[in-house]
């Protein structure tokens, strides 16, 4: 279940980072061209968020229930945050994922609200754009523990 998981998780990745990348293009155009919002760019917002929530979802089950990584961390917090390794996936990346996650919701959330068509998309292309760099900095790109 572990490694159909941690598949999964990581592939995922691909369709948050697509997603994301086409959002925060769609936003920032948007925004310097002052176009309309169109149902189009709220279906890519959209579309991003249950692609984040679902990646999410399969974070956590890891993190909490299946992930050796963190039952290592957990069964000594306190040396754990000795190792970096640990620390990393005990800490920093669940905490840098959660944040990116709110503020893709609400960077959606204030899409919505807006009223003018280039503040939406200046919403939009900010928050993403920080969800962006803070999911770049929590993926696992060189770290592999066992």
């Amino acid at each position: 279940m572990y490694n159909g998981l941690l598949h999964a998780h990581s592939g995922l990745r691909w369709l948050v980072l697509i997603s994301l990348l086409i959002a925060i293009f769609m936003g920032f155009y948007g925004w310097f061209s002052k176009k309309e919002w169109k149902n189009s760019d709220g279906k890519v917002g959209l579309f991003l968020m249950i692609f984040m929530d679902i990646q999410f979802l399969a974070g956590l089950i890891l993190y909490a229930f299946v992930s050796p990584i963190t039952q290592l961390a957990f069964k000594d917090f306190g040396a754990a945050m000795k190792n970096a390794d640990l620390r990393f996936y005990a800490v920093e990346h669940i905490l840098m994922m959660i944040i990116a996650l709110v503020l893709v919701h609400i960077g959606r959330a204030r899409t919505k609200k807006a009223i003018a068509g280039w503040k939406r998309h200046q919403n939009a292309a900010i928050f993403y754009t920080i969800s962006l760099i803070l999911i770049l900095m929590a993926i696992p790109w060189d770290r592999s523990m066992f």
